[in-house]
């Protein structure tokens, strides 16, 4: 399954050797889905493991040490979003970029960094911004065409999935390091600025051959643990909601822009057979949980389960950030917040299950409720997927996703399993 080896270069990319398995192109058709994954920590599965930063790396207990027994990089306590996404097609759980042993490239890869952004100037220096996450995908685009045939490669990357986590720290960071880059732009001049880079990027996975994005919206992150013991005093840290507000409203906007200047573009929210699409809110779906913690099955919803100071609002999880003294819970599945800033792995099992199977009525949006909805709910929309082609294509078949994937997940919902 491992067939590539390669050196770590550190933000900028370097040549790779390359062993990829012979694929025939009845071997491709039968292969599902690849899945590319781009942005921040709610995606990086352990990039900045191999980078110099100290501040976002999660490569110690007790991250994963809920599923994986062992850390990872992820900043949870188990897995996250994509990798349940794999594991519902069947794929096995996506490498990242910079790890140093042999990958499986036609799977798809993992470029995501934690504290990163859309603009450059997000944590520069400590971080992989998008634009050098997107250099590592043309590097491994050029690797795939060296090895496949053209029409091989055309048919993997238009068929792949291109996830994307952005924008969140775009406009925390500024905040937490009193910048004053704010100062110079309204909350909209800003955000424009942010999803700006983040259409440039599209496009240019567009001229490579990517057909089928998706995109979670900012999740709140006024009301974070961090946020509330670093900015809010103790509440939320409303300052900061503007700008996620208008980044979620702009997102479904450019995707309209992009249909009238990508010729054949299309696209639907979270496309499945014989749906047009369907709101799946990010924002609304933690926002929820952390308003009605009961419902979903958690208790704990001011403090995270791992940090220190105020609400364990401080980002010391595992010792190893300049604050070697931290808190941890005895129970995780009671959180709605693993440390400071991102959900454990239940609540992204919960994600993963009410995308697919639709089965809160609460939520608008849900697959369940899809068939009746003809607009889009900008301020909700979460996950988002483009699809340019003449044929429409499932970005996931959902006979794999209703008989097989998900459906294993259904009894873990209340943590018990992967949580006892």
């Amino acid at each position: 399954m491992r067939k590539l080896s390669f050196r770590i270069c550190l933000f900028v990319f370097c040549t790779t050797s390359v062993v990829l398995t012979d694929a025939s192109p009845g071997l491709l058709k039968n292969h599902v889905p690849s899945l590319f994954i781009f942005g921040d920590s709610i995606f990086d599965a352990g990039n900045n493991n191999y980078i110099n930063t100290t501040f976002y790396k999660a490569n110690y207990p007790p991250y994963g040490e809920t599923f994986f027994k062992h850390p990872t990089g992820r900043f949870s306590d188990g897995r996250l979003f994509p990798d349940f996404i794999a594991e519902c097609e069947k794929l096995p759980l996506i490498p990242p970029y910079l790890q140093p042993q042999n990958h499986e490239f036609t799977n798809g890869v993992n470029f995501a960094s934690a504290g990163s952004g859309a603009l450059v100037e997000t944590n520069q220096g400590i971080v992989i911004d998008l634009k050098t996450q997107l250099a590592y995908f043309k590097n491994v685009s050029r690797l795939l065409r060296q090895k496949l045939d053209g029409a091989q490669t055309n048919y993997l990357l238009s068929r792949a999935v291109y996830l994307f986590s952005v924008g969140g720290n775009d406009y925390a960071v500024p905040f937490l390091t009193n910048s004053s880059v704010l100062r110079s732009y309204s909350h909209q001049q800003f955000v424009g600025l942010v999803i700006g880079n983040l259409t440039s990027v599209i496009k240019e996975i567009y001229k490579i051959g990517g057909r089928k994005f998706g995109f979670l919206n900012i999740l709140p992150i006024s009301c974070t643990p961090a946020a509330k013991a670093i900015l809010g005093g103790g509440k939320c840290f409303e300052q900061i909601t503007p700008y996620v507000k208008f980044h979620n409203k702009q997102l479904p906007k450019l995707l309209h822009k992009l249909r009238s200047e990508l010729k054949g573009f299309k696209y639907s929210f979270f496309f499945m057979k014989g749906f047009k699409y369907s709101v799946l809110p990010f924002y609304s779906f933690l926002d929820h949980r952390i308003k009605h913690p009961n419902k979903y099955g958690f208790k704990e919803v001011k403090s995270a389960c791992c940090g220190s100071g105020p609400y364990r609002g401080i980002l010391s999880c595992g010792g190893k950030r300049g604050v070697t003294e931290y808190f941890l819970c005895e129970n995780v599945s009671e959180y709605v917040f693993f440390d400071s800033a991102h959900p454990p792995e239940k609540a992204n099992l919960q994600f993963v299950k009410q995308s697919w199977n639709g089965n809160s009525g609460r939520l608008t949006g849900s697959l369940a409720t899809m068939r009746k909805s003809s607009r889009i709910d900008d301020d909700r929309a979460l996950l988002l997927f483009l699809q340019i082609d003449d044929e429409m294509i499932e970005l996931f078949s959902s006979k794999s996703l209703m008989s097989y994937g998900c459906r294993k997940f259904r009894s873990f919902s209340t943590g018990q399993a992967l949580y006892s």
